[in-house]
């Protein structure tokens, strides 16, 4: 595979961009939220399916080589970590919603928000399989299926939809812009 300049630098400021909102931390209640999934969804919209994924699948890679880019430091073991199904869902949510949105009629807030929104349930199906199979199967701590939706699901829907409204006021004024790859004119 052979990148461009232009993609190279781009798939290289989503990577700092998702990195980036991994630490940049809102506490709500006794929870707290990241802006990392804003920046993913962004990285699908704004580079396409292919780079959003790439740049996406890079960040991942460099944490799991041990950069300290993940929430809780970085390196092969994060593997066994309930939460590292959130991360394998970024990648294909990357390019869920880049795929769904380059195919729409028409570029507007509801089509960001539909690809955005696919792009959600695809994370949310990857992280709570992982986080499920992981509890019970690897590290010995049982949780209820429903625990699981309810916890890592239902809990987090509403967080979660203001950021893909967010991404999708953004990725709407990018593509005024004329700023996004690949995009269809």
């Amino acid at each position: 595979m052979h990148l461009k300049t232009k993609e190279l630098i781009l798939c290289a400021l989503f990577i700092a961009l998702v990195t980036v909102g991994t630490f940049i931390k809102i506490p709500v209640g006794t929870d707290v939220y990241t802006l990392q999934f804003l920046f993913t969804l962004l990285a699908g919209l704004l580079l396409g399916p292919r780079l959003g994924a790439i740049a996406v699948g890079t960040y991942v890679v460099m944490g799991l080589v041990g950069i300290p880019v993940f929430a809780s430091g970085g390196g092969p073991g994060y593997i066994a970590q309930p939460t590292f199904g959130y991360l394998l869902g970024f990648i294909v949510q990357a390019w869920v919603n880049g795929t769904l949105v380059r195919k729409a009629k028409e570029i507007s807030f509801r089509s960001l928000m539909e690809a955005n929104l696919a792009g959600m349930a695809v994370v949310y199906l990857f992280g709570m399989v992982w986080f499920y199979v992981v509890s019970n199967h690897i590290i010995n701590a049982p949780i209820s299926l429903w625990a699981v939706v309810w916890y890592c699901g239902i809990l987090q829907v509403i967080p979660d939809a203001i950021l893909c409204v967010g991404a999708a006021m953004i990725g709407l004024r990018g593509y005024k812009a004329g700023i996004w790859l690949d995009a269809k004119r």
